[in-house]
């Protein structure tokens, strides 16, 4: 295939390119190899760690024969990545970290079984901050995703945001139709609003988390990275659902949320939050919000200023909160029932040196802090005062929504995409800001959406966020949607890695 054939393929929404295979224009494999021979042309991104093409073609094939039969599904022969925290049945599945790195699970996550039996097809395992604690994903154990985009007159490579950092780049690159990625402090919200693509973390409890490799279980969520807001609508219908498996999965009907876009939102009432216009914000940023509220007011929707007084107690304690579960949750991996392990003189030994020399740097300073706060004499002073500040975050939102506010707008990120070892230096609090705008909703579980509205002065792609009520994942879309079609969509134009 030439690489003119390959780019017209691969540039297709993920919307447009179901409609082509459905009417005939192409087949699933022809989609696949266009993608397969995109991925191998883009290796410099280092957005994927693992390719599948073998069992991407016989998915394609299979997908040929279900189209030729009348019973395709949704997504049927949509290639796409999927980001490595979710386990897939006989690919090897390592979180991004050198303790998993030989690890094949023999079960397949609910998340990503639903894309499989709605046609979708796996291209391969997209690259990740390790163990999914990042900003940036350069403390994935495969080196760091680069991000597509460049600043004007520039060639510093550039990160693409984490910790779904190659699920977004893969998307923004046009090496895969859509991604899965997870979202447990912002990472689906703050890499898609780095790489101009659309990113939505639905409301905790929507997706299954069973069969993904687990963070901070109460914050947690899946959802998708996608080219436009109609292209997310589909993932996330076929991702989401109940799954008796995951004990937080909300028992409740999916909507159709591709009939949510495009839907008026005239009479919608949008809070902005006088909190969120933190100390250090780039102008650039600020005026992009307040873009976006002027977008919203032109569609119908009323602006108002609202509160959410707790928002400025929110990252430390997100960062209490999400450290005390993941030493938790990382305290299985101690060499003994799967993973590396280091032989030692005794047990105790094996455990210290296979943890050592298993995690990364962040992920061991993320596990070591975790654990004082969950210590004696510090519960009380930290994680049980973060879990009450939590209460009150939660309460900020539930008062508003009560007051008539449909949806809030904030800005996804303070700042746009930084270079590679601009923020990984010696003070960790540096990347941590970044989650700065979005850590709320998973602290208050509630659903958020990141759309690209603008470029910076050096060319660089901003996104703005909408929050919504729990399970208001609909609302969003509309909304989303009429930003999307007043700041048009955001492709990157210089394809250098080629």
């Amino acid at each position: 295939m030439s690489t003119s054939s390959r780019h017209e393929l691969t540039r297709l929404t993920l919307t447009a390119a179901h409609e082509g295979l459905s009417e005939g224009h192409f087949t699933a494999t022809e989609l696949t190899q266009a993608y397969l021979g995109a991925i191998e042309a883009a290796g410099d991104l280092n957005a994927y760690v693992l390719t599948t093409p073998e069992k991407a073609l016989d998915m394609a094939k299979a997908s040929d024969a279900r189209y030729a039969a009348g019973t395709a599904g949704p997504l049927e022969g949509i290639p796409l990545g999927i980001k490595d925290m979710f386990a897939t049945e006989g690919v090897r599945t390592t979180a991004c970290s050198n303790i998993l790195k030989n690890f094949v699970p023999p079960y397949e996550s609910t998340v990503t079984s639903r894309l499989w039996k709605d046609g979708a097809v796996l291209l391969g395992k997209l690259n990740q901050d390790e163990f999914a604690m990042g900003s940036s994903t350069e403390s994935s154990a495969f080196g760091a995703a680069v991000n597509p985009w460049r600043r004007t007159g520039s060639a510093q490579p550039l990160v693409p945001g984490g910790s779904s950092g190659g699920s977004a780049a893969a998307v923004a690159a046009q090496i895969c139709a859509g991604a899965a990625g997870t979202d447990t402090g912002g990472s689906i919200r703050q890499p898609a609003a780095f790489t101009g693509t659309v990113g939505i973390k639905p409301t905790y409890g929507r997706c299954s988390r069973w069969g993904v490799v687990a963070y901070a279980s109460s914050l947690d969520q899946a959802g998708p990275i996608a080219r436009s807001v109609n292209d997310a609508a589909l993932l996330l219908r076929s991702m989401a659902g109940h799954d008796p498996k995951d004990s937080t999965s909300v028992d409740m009907a999916v909507p159709d949320y591709e009939a949510a876009v495009g839907a008026s939102v005239k009479g919608k009432r949008i809070g902005i939050p006088r909190e969120y216009r933190v100390d250090g914000m780039s102008p650039e940023i600020a005026a992009l919000w307040d873009k976006g509220a002027a977008m919203l007011r032109e569609a119908g929707a009323e602006i108002v200023d609202i509160s959410l007084p707790h928002t400025k107690y929110a990252l430390p304690a997100y960062y209490i909160v999400a450290l005390a579960e993941a030493s938790s949750n990382l305290a299985r991996y101690d060499g003994v029932r799967y993973g590396e392990r280091v032989p030692g003189r005794d047990i105790v030994e094996m455990y210290e040196k296979t943890r050592a020399s298993g995690f990364g740097d962040e992920v061991r300073r993320r596990v070591m802090v975790g654990t004082y706060v969950l210590s004696a004499g510090y519960y009380d002073a930290y994680y049980l005062k973060a879990q009450k500040v939590r209460t009150l975050i939660k309460r900020d939102f539930e008062t508003v929504f009560a007051e008539g506010i449909d949806a809030v707008l904030a800005p996804a990120t303070p700042s746009p995409a930084f270079g590679i070892g601009e923020k990984s230096g010696a003070d960790p609090v540096e990347m941590y800001l970044q989650d700065v705008f979005t850590v709320t909703l998973n602290m208050a579980g509630l659903p958020g959406i990141a759309v690209p509205a603008g470029l910076s002065s050096e060319g660089l792609p901003l996104g703005l966020q909408l929050i919504g009520r729990p399970f208001g994942e609909e609302g969003l879309f509309s909304l989303g949607q009429v930003i999307e079609e007043a700041a048009g969509r955001f492709e990157v134009t210089d394809r250098w890695w080629e």
